[in-house]
């Protein structure tokens, strides 16, 4: 055929630092030799803001500039909570940016994505994680595939025989740390770094060998350690070298089949800044408790252990599941708090603030209004919270929408964006134009949050409104700066990268007979 084909293999959640740190250390040896040896060439690539894997592969597969705020948000319009691995989110956000666009994936097959891209044949997707379609069925229909499954199965049962084994000697090592790491991080090592990655390489050689036009695979376990322990943790990077195995293993079975005329690409969807725990430095409250305590009727005369006591019970409060607000009021005041905190009228006043942690960013939506709530107006109705929000320790800085344009709240002080990279947070970045860009893009989007917080940047270094040790969604340096590897020959957009979207049309160009 004159159609050439495409593999993109995707590592998730690396960033071009930490990428550019393992190739020195010598722990990507296959990634290393093929740069070494000129089969593939690094291209700097800004992957948008939000930095997250959903609103990166619309991009790329659809060719859209997204309404995808975060991994988890709230939409007005639908009145729900969308949060990616819950049956039907990311196949109802799929079809939103898919209509009247084609996929990139179109006849192609998809494997551990968030969206399909059209693929006739996907597994482990989000879009379609109650219902694959055909994935692996390549496996079972030559009898030599059928000896590869089997013999796939026999190496997943030895080596999860022997990370067992691993686990039980070091909890005899270290008792507290792995009890307090807990079981379900084993159960991820032996899912992820063994079965689910050895499935998707055999599934991924199938459909190779059979010829598919166009093959998306995303190693998802480096990003899940990441999470868990930090993006240079030993654990995550011993995942990345488990990937780079993989990638070898897929690369000879490429060059096995020159007739197939198959162009490799290499990426990464976001990297991940290195955080701690919001409860680190809130004495424990979450990121829910401190907003609703800012916004709450005369927060602004208590002292911080009064406001951090408020906090915790506003919490609680959010968290009953009684039939009416003042019955769950009433609930929680006789069970757990002896003191009148709030009155019911203040309470009433809160009841449409909503506060959803999506990782280093959080969403605050004001929920009785449909559309996205400009900071004066938000300033009229809850006077001087927002600002007090942003002087939190636990806070980077805080994006509000206006009618001059998006606002940057940075310690007390409401400064326009362009201001922010001239005097606020991003004042000392060199990548100043692309993060303008990026918040810009995401205040665009109806979806982001009437108030939008971010942990990137606080006074005591990053943190992340869930309990994780590394996270993405924001925009520094870690998050935003990833990379493509790709053939040499290949001529890709123009520099500079700053969108996912501007990779669309090279991929739908392998749809056209091309040299």
């Amino acid at each position: 055929e004159d159609r050439r084909r495409f593999l993109v293999i995707q590592i998730d959640g690396l960033s071009r630092a930490v990428f550019e740190k393992a190739l020195a250390a010598g722990r990507l040896r296959v990634l290393g030799r093929l740069l070494r040896r000129g089969h593939l060439v690094l291209r700097p690539m800004s992957v948008g803001i939000p930095t997250s894997t959903p609103a990166f592969q619309a991009g790329v597969f659809y060719g859209v500039t997204p309404d995808i705020p975060g991994f988890h948000w709230y939409d007005k319009r639908a009145r729900a909570e969308i949060y990616f691995p819950r049956p039907g989110a990311a196949e109802l956000v799929e079809g939103r940016h898919a209509e009247g666009r084609r996929g990139i994936m179109e006849g192609g097959a998809c494997y551990g994505c968030v969206f399909t891209g059209g693929a006739t044949e996907n597994l482990w997707t989000f879009a379609r994680i109650t219902h694959p379609a055909r994935a692996g069925r390549s496996l079972l229909t030559l009898p030599t595939s059928a000896l590869l499954l089997f013999w796939v199965v026999v190496k997943c049962l030895v080596l999860s025989g022997a990370e067992v084994a691993r686990a039980v000697l070091r909890l005899i090592a270290d008792p507290l740390g792995e009890t307090r790491r807990g079981w379900r991080w084993l159960l991820f090592k032996i899912g992820l770094s063994i079965w689910l990655r050895q499935l998707f390489a055999l599934s991924v050689t199938a459909d190779l060998y059979r010829g598919a036009p166009a093959i998306y695979v995303n190693f998802l376990e480096y990003d899940v350690f990441a999470h868990a322990y930090g993006p240079l943790h030993r654990r995550a990077l011993r995942a990345l070298q488990r990937v780079d195995r993989s990638i070898a293993q897929l690369w000879r079975t490429v060059r096995r089949l020159p007739e197939l005329r198959y162009d490799v690409y290499i990426l990464s969807d976001h990297g991940q800044a290195p955080t701690r725990p919001f409860t680190e430095v809130s004495g424990g409250v979450s990121i829910e408790g401190v907003v609703l305590a800012a916004f709450s009727p005369g927060s602004e005369s208590l002292g911080p252990r009064r406001l951090r006591r408020r906090a915790r019970w506003l919490e609680t409060y959010r968290r009953t599941r009684g039939q009416g607000l003042y019955q769950r009021y009433v609930n929680y005041m006789e069970r757990d708090f002896p003191e009148r905190v709030l009155p019911p009228e203040a309470l009433r006043r809160l009841e449409p603030i909503r506060v959803v942690a999506a990782g280093p960013n959080a969403f605050v939506y004001v929920t009785d209004a449909e559309a996205p709530l400009p900071f004066e107006a938000i300033e009229a109705r809850f006077p001087g919270a927002a600002l007090e929000l942003s002087r939190h320790p636990g806070v980077g800085f805080i994006l509000a929408r206006s009618a001059r344009g998006p606002l940057c709240l940075y310690r007390g002080r409401v400064l326009s964006l362009r201001e922010a990279c001239t005097t606020g947070p991003f004042a000392d970045r060199e990548d100043r134009s692309v993060v303008l860009e990026g918040l810009t893009d995401l205040m665009e989007m109806p979806s982001a949050g009437d108030l939008v917080i971010y942990g990137i940047g606080a006074p005591g270094g990053h943190v992340s409104y869930l309990h994780e040790m590394g996270a993405h969604a924001g925009p520094s340096p870690e998050e935003l700066q990833t990379f493509i590897l790709h053939p040499p020959l290949i001529a890709l957009p123009p520099s500079p990268l700053t969108r996912p979207s501007q990779l669309y049309s090279h991929f739908l160009g392998y749809r056209e007979p091309r040299p």
